[in-house]
C-alpha cells in the first residue's frame, strides 16, 4: 500500500516530495518522487527514470519508425516499458502509427499515469490507440509469439533495463539472448525493425545483433553528463 506523501529534502530542481513508495512486483522497493516540477521513478534505491529530457528515449522511436520501408503506413508499434511514457508518446504522436501496445510490469507505474505522473507524456493509456499490458514482458512475448499466426509490429522498442547488460528485472537477461531474440524476430513484421535502449555501448551484444540481423544500426544520444545513450536497431533478420 502507498504510504502517505512525505516531504524530503530539497534538491537543485526544488522541493523533493516522496509520492508514492511501494513494493514493486520484484519484491523490491518501488518509489515515485517529485523534484520540483519534474517527476523521478527508483527501484531498490536505483534510479531507473526521470522526465527531464527523454530525448533519447524519443529518438529510439523515431529512429525505428523512419527507419521502416517507404510508403508503410498504419503502422503498429510494441514498446516494452511504460515508464514515464515519453516512448509511447513518441509513438502515438507519428502520423504512421496506429496502434500501441505498452507491456509494463509494475501495476503501480499505470496507476501513477492516473495521476500527476501522466501530465509528462500526456496521459498516454487514455488513447484509444494505446494498450497497456501489465505483464512481465518476458512471459508476454513468450505467449505472444507461441500463438499459431501471432500478431506482428512493425516497431518493436525495448525500454525496459538500463541495457544488455544492466537489467533491472532478474530474467530481463532473456531478452538479449538468442531465446529472446527468437521469439521478437517472431512478432516483427516483413520489413520490420527492432530497437533497444541503452545507457552505455554495449560491443558484445552489438555482435550477436550482426550475426542475427543483416542490418544493425547503433546511434548515440549524447546526454548532459556521461557517456551517450545508445539506441541499437535492427531489421532484416537472417
Amino acid at each position: 500500500m502507498d504510504q502517505p506523501t512525505t516531504a524530503t529534502t530539497p534538491g537543485p530542481d526544488g522541493e523533493t516530495v516522496t509520492l508514492a513508495r511501494v513494493t514493486g512486483e520484484t519484491g523490491g522497493d518501488l518509489v515515485l518522487r517529485r523534484v520540483g516540477a519534474h517527476y523521478e521513478i527508483y527501484s531498490n534505491g536505483l534510479f531507473l527514470m526521470d522526465t527531464r529530457d527523454g530525448t533519447s528515449e524519443r529518438e529510439m522511436v523515431r529512429a525505428s519508425l523512419t527507419a521502416l520501408p517507404r510508403g508503410r503506413s498504419r503502422a503498429r508499434v510494441l514498446i516494452g516499458g511504460l515508464g514515464v511514457g515519453f516512448s509511447a508518446r513518441e509513438a502515438l504522436d507519428h502520423a504512421r502509427v496506429s496502434r500501441v501496445d505498452v507491456v509494463e510490469l509494475e501495476p503501480q507505474v499505470i496507476d501513477w499515469h492516473e495521476g500527476e505522473l501522466g501530465e509528462a507524456a500526456g496521459y498516454v493509456h487514455q488513447d484509444p490507440r494505446c494498450r497497456v499490458h501489465n505483464a512481465d514482458l518476458v512471459a508476454w512475448l513468450t505467449e505472444a509469439s507461441g500463438a499459431g499466426e501471432p500478431e506482428r509490429y512493425d516497431a518493436i522498442c525495448l525500454d525496459t533495463d538500463n541495457g544488455p547488460d544492466w537489467t533491472v528485472v532478474e530474467g530481463n537477461n532473456h531478452l538479449y539472448g538468442a531465446d529472446g531474440l527468437d521469439r521478437l524476430t517472431r512478432l516483427l513484421a516483413p520489413g520490420g525493425v527492432l530497437a533497444f535502449w541503452s545507457a552505455n555501448e554495449v560491443a558484445a551484444f552489438e555482435t550477436v545483433l550482426r550475426e542475427r540481423f543483416a542490418t544493425v544500426d547503433v546511434v548515440e544520444v549524447p546526454v548532459a553528463r556521461g557517456v551517450p545513450d545508445v539506441v541499437y536497431l535492427a531489421s532484416d533478420p537472417r
